[in-house]
């Protein structure tokens, strides 16, 4: 399916609506006929294209998901032929509203920072915002697998899973982590690690910095 969904991306189907008779498509992809009208319900039943027929033709265009699973293709050959172990984003020093705290400092989560990240926190996180040009780097993280910090519930509450990469700023081993919940503000990442990041290396708002994060 990925195939089929690839070969209409190249026809630009990922930005403007194309018409394209099934015959044509079956061209494209050196199919029968058949095969081809399969592939294209297949695609528009999955919700990775869009497709309208009338009187004047058959129209495609694909789909905010199918682009997603375009992108997560793209990444896994760059990572083939590019061999990328480590991406690095860089961003502005920001207050946080002092959540970090509270969340770093839960047992539920406190317990698999040691055991999966290797420290113990500071109480703390040290929140960086990206510019859109860092961006990309964002949605690679997005993409990887990272590490899995597992949600758990208390009497009165369900806190959710966290995912978590292996980093390192000016010399200082710490941990990237993405809440996985629907509200979270994507310019904004938080770093942990087990000393005070803002006293260890002099930061202040405003200050940029680097963060080499490991796939």
């Amino acid at each position: 399916m990925i195939e089929a969904l690839k070969k209409l991306a190249l026809m630009n189907a990922t930005r403007k609506v194309i018409k394209i008779s099934s015959k044509e498509f079956a061209d494209k992809i050196e199919q029968s006929l058949q095969t081809a009208a399969r592939k294209l319900k297949e695609l528009e039943d999955n919700g990775l294209i869009e497709r309208t027929i009338n009187k004047d033709g058959q129209f495609i265009v694909i789909t905010e998901k199918g682009k997603k699973i375009l992108y997560k293709e793209y990444l896994d050959l760059k990572r083939i032929f590019e061999g990328v172990e480590k991406v690095c984003i860089k961003g502005k020093i920001v207050s946080g509203v002092g959540e970090g705290k509270y969340y770093v400092g839960l047992e539920g989560y406190k317990k698999q920072f040691v055991e999966k990240l290797g420290f113990s926190p500071f109480l703390g996180t040290l929140n960086i915002k990206i510019s859109k040009e860092q961006m990309y780097f964002r949605r690679v993280l997005d993409e990887e697998e990272g590490i899995l910090i597992e949600g758990f519930k208390t009497a009165d509450r369900t806190f959710g899973d966290v995912k978590a990469f292996k980093c390192r700023i000016d010399g200082v081993e710490g941990a990237l982590i993405f809440p996985q919940r629907t509200h979270y503000n994507k310019e904004i990442i938080e770093v942990i690690a087990p000393v005070n990041l803002r006293e260890k290396l002099g930061l202040k708002d405003g200050d940029e910095v680097e963060v080499e994060v490991f796939l």
